[in-house]
């Protein structure tokens, strides 16, 4: 089978839809398919792999659910695109979050294979893109055969606007690739390691476990909270509030590449995710467990599709620093509830495998060529 992947969003720009293209395209690349990765990027040159294709090098970012969306306007986009579909002739066209600006559109406009596209998103307060486009677009969704969102948040964001018929089919995680990895030795040192990972912007909600790790802090001197990922625009002011507190033990470690984080995980007694919402699934949470790490997250709808409270980890309700703070050190005093969790964390992992979701995804594919495909119904408006 010949098969598309496109993105909407910079490839050099780390990001869940791309995390989740990428190791989509290795799997079906290992299957024996022919595959391209078609995105947008702002690095010229060479990239981290020969399967992909760069269409729009001019990239600007969106506000886009608390965060912002590296997307490309290049004016060239649909010429290109045509070019793209006439010579490759793809069996299977898959987008992701296709109504994304403005690559995705293109494709949908152009492509005659079979258009099967995946929603991510979620957002408690809807999405104005499709309240506001809603007319725009309907023209254009009987090109779209096959519907895909990888969870039921975010099921419901898109059904509330298109009611139609969708397969959930969720993200996935290389187990593997974060059980087998070593503990990073200067961290090492007999304190109880706290760890963070992911973009420093509002949505993920470092600053509430910044004021529970003061907290804990005085009750639990030997504990240390590493903080990876890039600056989404609140580092400065985290920083600060660090340094007006005087807490010791926070590490600001920046972005990691992907190779890094699982030592990351595996140097950590505990992962907390502090977000206070639009997730629609938790792939970190994924990632966590996939590496044996017990989790402390807040109790919001996306992370409760993949994470137990009680079971692979423990919930809080979000923005609540001090909840935060005593589940923190709940878990932390009690190093067999802890072991007792991240087994039964990689066990949860194994179910969400990129091994069986890429299956789950290869299967749909043919239902959809062959006109056959049952799914879930999407939620009226």
């Amino acid at each position: 089978m010949k098969i598309a992947l496109v993105s909407p969003y910079d490839w050099a720009v780390p990001g869940g839809v791309n995390s989740h293209v990428r190791p989509l395209a290795a799997q079906f690349i290992r299957a024996g398919h022919s595959v391209q990765v078609i995105a947008p990027s702002s690095r010229r040159g060479s990239h981290d792999c020969e399967y992909l294709t760069v269409i729009g090098e001019s990239v600007i970012g969106l506000p886009a659910s608390g965060s912002v969306a590296n997307v490309s306007l290049s004016f060239d986009l649909g010429p290109r695109v045509k070019r793209i579909l006439a010579h490759e002739g793809f069996d299977v066209v898959h987008i992701h979050e296709p109504f994304m600006p403005l690559l995705p559109f293109q494709f949908i406009r152009y492509s005659r294979a079979t258009n099967v596209v995946t929603f991510h998103a979620t957002r408690e307060g809807g999405s104005r893109l499709y309240a506001y486009a809603r007319f725009i677009i309907k023209p254009w969704w009987s090109r779209l055969r096959g519907r895909i969102a990888v969870s039921r948040p975010a099921l419901r964001m898109i059904g509330r606007y298109f009611p139609d018929r969708y397969r959930i089919i969720p993200n996935g995680v290389d187990c593997s690739f974060f059980a087998q990895a070593s503990p990073i030795p200067r961290y090492a040192d007999g304190k109880r390691n706290i760890l963070f990972l992911g973009r420093l912007e509002k949505r993920k909600g470092l600053p509430f476990l910044l004021e529970a790790y003061a907290q804990l802090k005085e009750e639990m001197p030997d504990t240390r909270l590493i903080v990876v990922g890039g600056d989404g625009g609140l580092r400065p002011a985290c920083e600060r509030y660090v340094e007006r507190k005087g807490l010791s033990d926070v590490v600001f470690a920046g972005y990691v590449p992907d190779a890094e984080k699982p030592r990351y995980f595996k140097t950590a007694q505990v992962y907390c995710a502090p977000n206070t919402g639009a997730e629609s699934q938790g792939i970190v949470l994924l990632e966590a467990m996939a590496a044996g790490i017990p989790i402390v997250a807040s109790q919001i709808e996306g992370f409760a599709e993949v994470l137990s409270d009680g079971q692979e980890g423990l919930m809080v309700p979000p923005r609540d620093s001090q909840g935060l703070s005593a589940t923190l050190k709940r878990l932390l005093s009690d190093e067999e509830a802890g072991r007792e969790m991240g087994k039964r964390g990689a066990a949860t992992a194994l179910r969400y495998s990129w091994d069986r979701v890429s299956g789950e995804i290869l299967n749909y594919y043919e239902q959809v060529m062959n006109g056959r495909h049952g799914e879930h119904g999407g939620p009226g408006p």
